[in-house]
């Protein structure tokens, strides 16, 4: 895990190694181990590194790193498969001078070209530099762990693993107003139409399971997508304890492989389900983890307890990290300086304390629980998707799968709406659109020229497919799941600590969209196969919880503190002073709202405010 920067330019005296340093001290809180630096002979390729050293901590994995006297490659992230390719790439006549999975990629590279990142399981964004062909070759990982930022004119191609690395390297910060206006109107952080699109004009995003290659001969780069999955594909026709023991497999060899470190692992843990499996596994496989949990004392959705049943069944050493409101406003300007971008809610904050904590235990890898709510349907709001399905096959009183939700306390409405949903989801999917559409128009607090001028690219993205495993594709690869991993990835790099995902192994991903619906949701319960597969090693409060809460902080009770609303206002101010927001709305009354309350006005212009700092 490490901060990568590079430039590509035309005209050698453009940027020198002055620029690219720079760059890389933009990025030291990625890698605060060490930094290397490096150009090819006419000046015209510079690539530079921070590093954050896990696996292989000798010299011989230093980076920028050189192989076959040909390539060059910078790399942020994990191969956790690498001891396997490098194994396989031994037999085909291959030598290595590290123990990294860095040199395996490169490697990798040099054998397969582009089909090499068919055989990563990782999370990675990397660059190769080919002085042969001069052409540089670049990658993110199928989920978008790592991330990828470039800027590209007629004479320069830059590119780091974070805006502010770019903003240092002079290229100019401007906000992009489209993108804030999607945000403020229906809280959007990404466009799923354009996901290479950010925040700020002129600077891109590789979007996940994509590569790019820049050619300096043509001084013009492509982008290609090279994984996908079909959520349409027919289903497997498979035993409920097939499923289970494939399940388990699999998500156990996930965590196995995403133990691989020559430094210490650890874990997060907030109680929930998703990882409180993990850290069982990690148990099992005979780690004892340090694990942390956020802590919100005197809050009715404190978790700190179900950790507890955790930590007390496994004997391991918790370490709780008391969250408040105050504290959230002195680190507001550092969170919005890591973050570079609007974020939904104070969950964020809560992330970072928690990794903060761990870098002050000195655990340098995590394992979380992220990415298990999106394919396995977690959320209460899936299950108006998996009703609207069997409504529309005509088994939902069959399954009387409505009666066993109400019976758990499942309280998600099913109206006439959603039965014509279920009928004709073009149909809907229009509606939902257009009235998301008219509510972003009619917003009382924007000025009307920010409206006109911002709103002509205005969307509301629904799912291409109504039913459950739709949505789940919907969530997990256009819209929602990178979202939070952006948020992880600026939380724990902020800090130096490598958060690493069992639920996010691609084979465990094809396997579960391969499973029809019932998997996921049944007799009322959401994640119903990891319940099940994981209700031996749980206690049953937690195997068996309906109160789904996500990662939720008193974001209501913060924001009724003085110190917050003062901090409200003052954003509030810089929106009137950008011409975004009315004059008036500086006197309207703060609404103080929880975490998950889409009616975040207030939290949003917060959010918002912080893109026009200098």
């Amino acid at each position: 895990m490490c901060g990568i920067a590079g430039i590509i330019q035309t005209n050698p005296s453009l940027y020198q190694q002055l620029h690219l340093k720079k760059m890389t001290d933009a990025l030291a809180h990625r890698g605060p181990d060490g930094e290397g630096h490096w150009q090819n002979d006419s000046q015209t390729v510079l690539l530079g590194h921070r590093r954050l050293a896990i696996i292989d901590l000798s010299e011989a994995a230093h980076q920028p790193f050189h192989f076959l006297n040909r390539y060059t490659i910078i790399h942020n992230g994990e191969i956790y498969n690498y001891i396997e390719l490098r194994e396989i790439l031994q037999k085909k006549g291959y030598h290595f001078s590290s123990q990294s999975d860095t040199e395996v990629i490169v490697a990798a590279y040099d054998c397969w070209k582009e089909d090499c990142l068919q055989q990563f399981d990782g999370m990675f964004a990397f660059a190769i530099w080919d002085e042969k062909e001069k052409e540089l070759f670049a990658a993110r990982d199928r989920f978008g762990e790592k991330p990828f930022f470039y800027t590209y004119d007629h004479n320069r191609f830059l590119f780091a693993s974070e805006m502010k690395a770019l903003w240092a390297g002079v290229v100019e910060k401007q906000p992009n107003l489209k993108m804030l206006f999607n945000f403020i109107t229906i809280g959007y952080t990404d466009n799923p139409e354009r996901p290479e699109e950010t925040f700020y004009q002129n600077i891109f995003k590789l979007p996940a399971s994509s590569y790019l290659k820049f050619s300096f001969v043509y001084f013009n780069y492509t982008v290609k997508k090279y994984w996908n999955l079909d959520p349409e594909k027919e289903k497997k026709s498979i035993t409920e304890s097939e499923a289970i023991e494939q399940f388990n497999f699999l998500l156990t060899e996930s965590v196995k492989r995403r133990l691989r470190s020559d430094v210490a692992v650890g874990a997060s843990l907030s109680g929930g389900l998703d990882s409180s499996s993990i850290v069982t596994r990690m148990c099992q496989a005979g780690q004892m983890p340090k694990t942390f949990t956020a802590s919100f004392p005197g809050f009715e959705k404190d978790e700190t307890a179900f950790a507890q049943l955790i930590t007390q069944q496994y004997n391991l050493t918790n370490h709780p990290v008391s969250v408040n409101g105050d504290a959230l406003i002195t680190d507001w300007e550092k969170l919005c300086y890591h973050q570079e971008e609007p974020f939904g809610s104070a969950s964020i904050y809560a992330q970072y304390k928690v990794y903060e904590k761990a870098k002050q235990q000195q655990v340098k890898v995590l394992l979380d629980g992220q990415g298990a709510d999106e394919t396995l349907a977690g959320y209460h709001k899936y299950y108006k998707w998996y009703w609207q399905e069997l409504f529309r096959n005509r088994k939902l009183s069959g399954r009387k799968e409505l009666i066993a939700a109400r019976k758990l306390g499942i309280n998600e409405p099913f109206t006439w709406k959603n039965k014509i949903a279920a009928w004709f989801p073009s149909f809907a999917s229009i509606v939902m659109e257009r009235q998301y559409l008219a509510r972003a128009l009619s917003h009382p607090d924007l000025t009307l020229d920010f409206i006109q001028h911002q709103s002509s690219e205005a969307y509301y993205t629904p799912p291409d497919y109504f039913n459950l495993n739709g949505v789940l594709y919907f969530n997990t690869f256009t819209h929602g799941l990178e979202e939070l991993l952006r948020f992880a990835d600026r939380n724990a790099m902020a800090n130096g600590v490598e958060v690493r995902l069992p639920f996010l192994s691609h084979d465990l991903v094809n396997f579960l969209f391969s499973l029809p619906a019932h998997f996921k949701i049944r007799d009322g319960y959401t994640k119903w196969l990891l319940r099940k597969t994981t209700e031996k090693d749980l206690p049953a409060a937690i195997a068996w919880r309906t109160d789904k809460i996500g990662f939720e902080p008193p974001q209501q009770q913060w924001m009724e503190l003085k110190p917050v609303q003062d901090k409200i206002q003052a954003a509030k101010e810089i929106l009137i002073t950008e011409k975004i927001l009315k004059p008036e709305v500086v006197s309207k009354k703060i609404k103080p709202v929880a975490a998950n309350d889409t009616a975040s006005d207030d939290w949003r212009y917060l959010s918002a405010a912080s893109i026009f700092e200098k």
